[in-house]
């Protein structure tokens, strides 16, 4: 037993776990935990607002497969970061939130009139994984042990842990015995039944096409090398999910990138032998049923997931393992290997031979953009900008409702788990943050596309970049109108004039149209590189300025507004909201 704060305490338990870095805005209610932070060598990002100490918690995780470790003030901090625990918690994100709360005394339940209170712990915990508040010195340890517990079993999400200002603060004889992770949690991955494992190898050895569909379980498992093996041996075209998107490099042979929306429908259809990765089959993949997919009745499907309640969920599933998808893979490959001589190849290359040809027709037909070279700029010459100039590996995330179609057709993905955005949410300015968690993370330049609108959420981050100086450079499209939402509104009250003139007058339509942000002068203002750039051809040395400048930078880039209400493949976004005919 020796005397410390609850604070102090938590932090060894998060410095035993190997946190390096934790995200969020210092406040007086937690003081014995950010110091003991510090002296312990752990790096503290403040953000300017709490919800983007999620999203940086959130990315830093996706990315480097650790824990990520944000922090919020009792009362208004905690409903602060209240969104940003949605969308991770949504996104599948391995996030540890630690908030503090009023003390003992006065909350659970709150005294009538307590000052910044709110059931803290209910709120979280009617969407988090796990939700306990501490109520006493000696139950610290404890329940932080509890709460990594949660964190690192099942799919990755959002755990909190509520800790009174006086259990933080105020000293106490304290067991400081640290447990090592492996003496209260899970540091294995999860390994699959040795038995479905083989069953799952013969269904695909014997398909005539297998197709692997591999879902955000991919990139949270760090398993890119097992994928590409798997898929290499068996021959098996390789299609993601949105949120799974950059699971494979999107230029190898097998990848079916997700953008070729149209083609992903005929693989899907193709496919007499399917394996899930990692993926909820949920809306965004047209629950897995006809049209769009092969009828159950004439497709076997192999399901593997570390979440038991996702496997069969939409779609039925004839194999389904229960287990992390690196260690199912690791073991499928060399059941696999022992009876590749009963492979049938031929359909699979010739099937194979079809769909590139159908992504070089696609490609080329997206590729007619890039010759606009008007101003203001075709948003297609933002994305493909940003390939050309960022290095190898650079992370790419974009935000914002045409703006990421925009971004996600124009981008290709090159470098496995390098493409961010908030696939399962489309939460609106998440990417400001998101951008940042990615630099801390991968100490390399990252590139946001974002909106004006999106953009206009979170602003006053560019500022946290340049404190912490970090490599984020913010493309922003601006087209001065909620676009995605404009183009919907505009077919709903004239389609005919939307078919003939592209869009409607400014008085016709109904307070989609936004005044303009100068957002590289805003960049000026904080400390950061900023320039505006209207003409495309202008846009490569911009970035490229950027780019040099070593730090932060916005580019402020003018989009033809009708333009981007064209977004590619919006037809297909609309369908998909529709319930699909099959069952």
């Amino acid at each position: 037993m020796a005397t410390s704060t609850g604070g102090a305490l938590l932090a060894r338990i998060l410095r035993a776990e190997g946190v390096t870095t934790v995200f969020g805005i210092i406040d007086g209610t937690y003081f014995g935990f950010y110091r003991a932070l510090r002296d312990l060598g752990i790096t503290l990002i403040t953000p300017r607002h709490e919800t983007s100490a999620a999203h940086m918690a959130g990315t830093y995780a996706r990315l480097t497969g650790q824990l990520g470790v944000c922090m919020a003030s009792n009362g208004p901090g905690v409903a602060n970061i209240l969104p940003g625990l949605v969308v991770e918690e949504s996104e599948g994100n391995r996030v540890l939130c630690i908030t503090s709360a009023r003390r003992s005394g006065a909350m659970y339940p709150p005294r009538t009139g307590t000052y910044q209170s709110f059931d803290q712990v209910a709120t979280i915990g009617a969407f988090a994984k796990w939700s306990q508040m501490v109520p006493s010195h000696g139950r610290v340890a404890e329940l932080a042990r509890a709460a990594l517990r949660a964190s690192w079993e099942g799919r990755p999400g959002v755990v909190h842990l509520d800790v009174p200002e006086n259990i933080m603060n105020s000293a106490a004889e304290i067991d400081h015995a640290l447990w090592s992770p492996p003496q209260y949690r899970r540091t294995t991955a999860t390994a699959p039944d040795p038995a479905l494992v083989a069953h799952a190898a013969d269904l695909l050895i014997d398909a005539e096409l297998p197709i692997i569909h591999a879902g955000s379980g991919v990139i949270h498992a760090q398993a890119f090398a097992a994928l590409r093996a798997v898929a290499e041996r068996l021959e098996a075209p390789v299609l993601t999910s949105w949120s799974g998107r950059a699971a494979i490099d999107e230029a190898h042979p097998l990848a079916i990138p997700m953008t070729h929306v149209k083609l992903n429908h005929l693989v899907r259809n193709d496919a007499d032998v399917v394996l899930t990765l990692g993926s909820r089959l949920g809306e965004t993949d047209w629950w897995g049923k006809a049209p769009y997919w092969r009828l159950p009745r004439e497709q076997r499907h192999i399901q593997v997931d570390i979440d038991g309640a996702i496997i069969g969920a939409n779609k039925p599933a004839d194999v389904g393992v229960y287990a992390d998808v690196g260690a199912f893979l690791d073991a499928l490959l060399p059941a696999v290997d022992a009876h590749l001589a009963r492979l049938r190849p031929a359909t699979r290359r010739a099937r194979l031979a079809t769909y590139r040809r159908h992504i070089t027709r696609y490609q080329t037909k997206l590729d007619r953009a890039l010759t606009d070279l008007r101003a203001p700029m075709n948003p297609a010459h933002v994305a493909h900008t940003v390939d050309a100039c960022f290095p190898e590996g650079s992370v790419v995330v974009a935000d914002g409702g045409n703006t990421a179609i925009w971004a996600m057709f124009y981008h290709r993905a090159r470098v496995p788990g390098r493409l961010l955005s908030t696939f399962k949410m489309g939460m609106l300015g998440a990417g400001v943050a998101q951008a940042i968690g990615a630099a801390v993370a991968t100490q390399a330049p990252v590139a946001c596309i974002i909106g004006d609108g999106a953009m206009g959420f979170h602003p006053q981050e560019i500022e946290t970049a340049v404190r912490h100086q970090l490599r984020v450079i913010w493309l922003v499209c601006c087209d001065r109108q909620w676009g995605m939402v404009k183009m919907n509104q505009s077919f709903a009250l004239k389609p005919l004039k939307m078919l003939l003139t592209r869009r409607l007058a400014p008085e016709e339509n109904i307070w989609s149209d936004l005044g303009e942000i100068r957002f590289d002068l805003v960049a000026q203002a904080m400390g950061a590189h900023g320039e505006r750039v209207a003409d495309p051809t202008a846009l490569r040395g911009a970035v490229e300025r950027a780019l040099a400048c070593g730090g932060p930078a916005v580019i402020h880039c003018d989009v033809n507004p009708t333009t981007h209400l064209w977004a590619p493949g919006l037809v297909h976004f609309k369908d998909m909201h529709a319930e699909p005919r099959g069952r």
